[in-house]
């Protein structure tokens, strides 16, 4: 059993996912998605500028595992207009009549601009929950202060190199799931020594300790693989816990000064 974090309408997130993104359209993406289930992931990400939601939904139908075990997310792309038509062409895309997560993938053009729309989704019951990603504690706060529908979760870049502390706990504090990306940082934290130290000493993978991190702050985490072998073993994080002198160690890895914000002003490519 995994462990599982509720959304705030009531809906339960699984703690670990896949991601795909920048995993190619066609047999590569359906070979990690079915990789994925048929280990036991039930929590797929992906989004409309990914490009590969109809490689997911065909491999979601072929899986035999039912659609409503399933939990899946795509995100709207804030360079189009309407929330509701593109979550229309989403689900054509991924043939099914629902995602359980629909989030705004950025706070293009003013962080309420889109939320709108993302109403209208989930109100027509194309999404049954709706959300935002990359948005600072200060964007959420906006959000939820005109919203008639507060999001749900919160997605961001996240691991022990950016242990973005006050977003994490601004969440928290409205209700609102936190969910981190990028836990390996693209594979560039696998190597670094303090990680590597930990891994030997528990008999685990670097990436395995680096997703069990997350995990252990109470955030719901989807690490991106293509590959079947890896795939399997980041869901093997869910097996054990790291001590307390292990997450001291990886707590002193931050460089971001457990910032409230998403994304440094530098990182910001919608502005």
């Amino acid at each position: 059993m995994q462990p599982l974090l509720k959304l705030s309408t009531g809906a339960e997130i699984p703690a670990l996912g896949l991601g795909v993104w920048q995993v190619p359209d066609g047999p590569v993406t359906e070979g990690a998605v079915a990789a994925a289930l048929e280990t036991g992931y039930r929590l797929i990400d992906t989004a409309q500028a990914y490009g590969n939601e109809s490689s997911v939904g065909r491999a979601i139908r072929s899986s035999g595992v039912p659609r409503e075990e399933i939990f899946l997310t795509t995100k709207f792309l804030p360079s189009r207009r309407d929330p509701l038509a593109e979550m229309e062409k989403s689900l054509e895309r991924l043939d099914t009549d629902y995602v359980d997560l629909y989030l705004v993938h950025w706070p293009q053009g003013g962080p309420t601009v889109a939320w709108p729309g993302m109403e209208a989704a989930q109100a027509a019951g194309l999404a049954r929950a709706i959300g935002v990603s990359n948005f600072s504690a200060t964007e959420l706060a906006e959000v939820s202060k005109s919203a008639e529908i507060t999001p749900a979760a919160n997605q961001f870049q996240y691991s022990p190199f950016l242990d973005r502390r006050a977003l994490v706990e601004a969440c928290v504090a409205a209700g609102v799931v936190p969910q981190g990306y990028s836990p390996l940082g693209t594979g560039e934290h696998l190597d670094d020594p303090v990680v590597a130290k930990i891994a030997s000493t528990t008999g685990r993978t670097p990436a395995q300790v680096l997703i069990r991190w997350s995990l252990q702050r109470g955030v719901s985490v989807i690490p991106k693989s293509a590959t079947p072998s890896r795939i399997q073993e980041n869901f093997i994080a869910l097996d054990f816990e790291l001590d307390e002198d292990s997450m001291t160690a990886l707590d002193a890895l931050d460089t971001s000064n457990h910032t409230p914000d998403a994304k440094a002003p530098g990182q910001k490519w919608w502005s």
